[in-house]
């Protein structure tokens, strides 16, 4: 067990929320000139979906996926269990299974003793086990504060990819784990809060969303797209999947799906720099004008190892979060797809 050190206290931002902002990587990415795509690159970031996908034979593509963060809660066996489960999210996403993980890692030396990280690659390394998946190896460096992440390669058919291009208007949208992450957390930062007091909260993150393996075939080669909700909220990550796919998402706020706490620490003001950057990365698409400010926040709120998004058949969407409450108990119908109008996001209260 290692020693007792309050992670959070030892970076400024935590988790997800540490994320550039969005509407700034997109201005940066914009002024980099990348190279031409290979016929058998099926999915690059050109529409910022989860992963890329490249294809290897008419069975198998591969999905490539990095992430990596600093520390989101005090205890190191935790947050190697929830960066792991944040990393593995991105193959889930694509509707892809993890096959091998590298992990990234940024370490301070002079300030944290060496089984801080013992426990943070434990509790990676768990959750890699528990996703099928191996733990082949990985980099570190000597740094002023701690990072941590994976590399992480899975394995899907390429005609059973769950990309964020491909929702259909009369699709129905599922979340499957609550909104709140970041609004919670904030408050452990601010040591208003213990672990103790957000837990529901940290064992949804440390959750991985292995939907695949709780889905009949029928029903996994009807999931239409996919996406998960992290660092840019859920106003942010709906967005950008309403946008790749040309289409309109309805969504249903009084349905989402929130942690207990939630609003609560809202209306307190335990809020992230990304509350706000998401809001202004969202407001020209995303229609909230029939919510409250505090229904508005949650939206915007930047999760860390949130739910998976996905866009079903209406006709099987029942089914489909039936079988999905097997392991995810909050899995919800939240909304619909339209035909695109002048919004990417229509929130109704």
């Amino acid at each position: 067990m290692s020693s007792r050190i309050a992670l959070t206290q030892t970076v400024q931002k935590g988790g997800c929320a540490a994320k550039v902002a969005a509407s700034e990587l997109r201005h940066i990415l914009q002024n980099v000139k990348f190279p031409p795509a290979h016929p058998e690159l099926l999915v690059d970031g050109g529409l910022f979906d989860d992963a890329a996908i490249y294809k290897v034979s008419d069975e198998i593509a591969l999905v490539q996926t990095l992430d990596f963060f600093t520390p989101i809660v005090d205890t190191p066996m935790l947050f190697g269990e929830i960066a792991a489960a944040n990393a593995l999210s991105d193959v889930y996403a694509m509707g892809g299974k993890p096959k091998t993980a590298l992990g990234i890692l940024a370490f301070p030396l002079a300030t944290l003793p060496a089984d801080v990280i013992v426990d943070v690659m434990q509790g990676a390394s768990n959750k890699i086990a528990e996703s099928g998946a191996n733990f082949v190896g990985g980099h570190s460096i000597d740094d002023d504060t701690l990072k941590f992440g994976l590399s992480v390669t899975g394995f899907v058919h390429p005609e059973r990819i769950w990309s964020n291009a491909k929702a259909q208007p009369g699709d129905h949208l599922i979340l499957t784990k609550p909104l709140g992450t970041g609004t919670l957390t904030a408050s452990l930062k601010r040591q208003v809060s213990s672990e103790d007091d957000i837990m529901e909260a940290l064992l949804s993150m440390a959750m991985i969303n292995n939907a695949v393996d709780y889905l009949s075939a029928e029903h996994i080669a009807n999931v239409h797209s996919a996406t998960d909700i992290t660092g840019f909220g859920f106003s942010g990550h709906s967005m950008q999947l309403a946008n790749a796919s040309g289409v309109t998402l309805k969504i249903n706020a009084a349905k989402l799906p929130r942690f207990s706490t939630a609003m609560s620490f809202l209306e307190k003001g335990y809020l992230t720099k990304a509350h706000r950057t998401n809001a202004q990365y969202t407001e020209a698409l995303v229609d909230t004008t029939s919510l409250d400010e505090m229904s508005r926040l949650l939206l915007h709120d930047p999760q860390t190892s949130g739910g998976l998004l996905l866009c079903v058949p209406a006709q099987l969407s029942a089914d489909i979060v039936q079988a999905l409450r097997k392991k995810f108990k909050a899995a919800e119908i939240v909304g619909e797809v339209l035909s695109r109008q002048d919004k990417a996001v229509i929130f109704a209260d």
